[in-house]
């Protein structure tokens, strides 16, 4: 794979109360079809595809990179059924996920290495990056089973084991492998994920996509007189934004009262509105 490319010229539009990157506005992917279209496309018509939908100069060692990717999934793909994506964009961190496979109840989050030896951390990064931003952000994804896999191609086969994460919430940990391995950890994930529905990919591909607004526009819309339940996404997941706000409101009124001093420590993976809370109390403290 080449280095990680950015999204550039892509739209994104302040819907009142949420900030949202639609399909309507943006092409999420450069390729996208089911894993039955796909299997019966030969490489180069993909390549094609890819290469069209491209803004960047192609380069040799990313035409290899697409080529060798296809290669390996139309192989492990040959018996499965599903919907594939490549250079699937994830606008909030401006990169793009290798591939994208729905499969059953499961989303695949594919991030691979050609011709790499070794698992690098910032690979594994790299990839729980991209699972973490689908699970809290498209709004599809949230409830369903996630896996990122970090695939270099030519390390060698190491045994793999599919868990959850501490959380529990379907976001399963990272797995690592290679090119002779993975059709066997997609097999071990399916029946890990056994017995939840089916993901409609239709449905995954319209999906909405949510960010929190950034802390410039959140302290813009705050200034004009909304609320944070105004400007941070509007819906169940978000509900601990209000409720963050309030606690931390009264943490601090408690502490002016009883004479004292608080700490307030507010967790939460990039762009989910931690700031939001604090923004929230020091606008109408003044």
């Amino acid at each position: 794979m080449a280095p990680a490319r950015s999204v550039l010229g892509t739209s994104a539009v302040f819907c009142g109360r949420r900030k949202r990157i639609t399909a309507a506005l943006m092409k999420r992917d450069y390729y996208s079809a089911s894993i039955a279209e796909f299997r019966n496309t030969v490489p180069d018509q993909i390549l094609g595809h890819l290469a069209a939908n491209n803004p960047f100069t192609l380069e040799q060692t990313q035409r290899n990179a697409w080529l060798e990717e296809i290669d390996v999934l139309q192989d492990i793909l040959l018996y499965r059924e599903g919907f594939i994506c490549f250079e699937y964009a994830i606008p909030r961190m401006g990169k793009r996920i290798d591939v994208v496979l729905i499969i059953g109840p499961v989303i695949f989050v594919l991030e691979f290495k050609v011709g790499e030896k070794e698992f690098t951390t910032a690979g594994l990064d790299q990839v729980c990056d991209y699972a973490l931003d689908l699970k809290n952000f498209h709004e599809t994804s949230y409830s369903r089973f996630i896996v990122p896999i970090l695939i270099a191609t030519n390390a060698r086969t190491i045994a793999h084991a599919i868990c959850a994460t501490p959380q529990n919430d379907k976001l399963l940990c990272p797995v690592r492998c290679n090119t002779d391995s993975l059709g066997q950890v997609i097999d071990s994930v399916l029946a890990f994920a056994a017995g939840d529905p089916n993901i409609d990919p239709i449905e995954w591909q319209r999906s909405r996509y949510c960010p929190t607004p950034t802390i410039i526009e959140a302290a813009l819309a705050l200034y004009k007189g909304h609320s944070v339940s105004d400007i941070s996404r509007n819906d169940a997941t978000a509900l601990n934004l209000t409720v963050t706000a309030e606690a931390i409101s009264k943490i601090v009124r408690e502490s002016k009262e009883g004479g004292f001093k608080s700490i307030c420590f507010v967790t939460g993976v990039p762009g989910a509105g931690k700031t939001f809370g604090w923004a929230q109390h020091c606008h109408e403290a003044s």
